[in-house]
């Protein structure tokens, strides 16, 4: 499973930004999917997350800012961020939960391990 983000940047307060994290070797809709983010000195955080249900969730602090979405055609998963503020600035990662799967009817089981992306900065000033 590899996943590579994009999209990431610098951009003034109160502008957009759109993440992209390309998923390789994973299956959509199966497992969830999330984006986490760390600012320097900080703690990793969710930002948001798809759910093996399709439930979305959000973080409390970009609740009604940013929007996660994918293309489960396109195997991508993507982070829309809107009205950003400074305290947005962090490296932002995209997750896709493990999947172990049952041959032969091929049954899945959602593990608690994650596959991490290497990250892209985004900076808010």
């Amino acid at each position: 499973v590899q996943l590579v983000e994009s999209g990431g940047g610098s951009v003034q307060a109160g502008g957009s930004l759109k993440l992209s994290c390309l998923v390789t070797g994973w299956t959509f809709g199966k497992c969830g999917m999330a984006w986490h983010r760390q600012a320097p000195g900080k703690e990793r955080e969710l930002v948001s997350k798809i759910t093996k249900e399709g439930k979305t969730i959000y973080g409390d602090s970009v609740k009604g800012r940013f929007t996660i979405s994918q293309d489960s055609d396109a195997n991508i998963l993507y982070l829309e961020m809107n009205s950003l503020r400074t305290d947005d600035t962090a490296v932002y990662y995209c997750a896709a939960q493990g999947i172990l799967w049952r041959p032969p009817t091929y049954t899945h089981t959602c593990l608690s391990n994650w596959y991490w992306g290497q990250g892209t900065q985004v900076t808010v000033s």
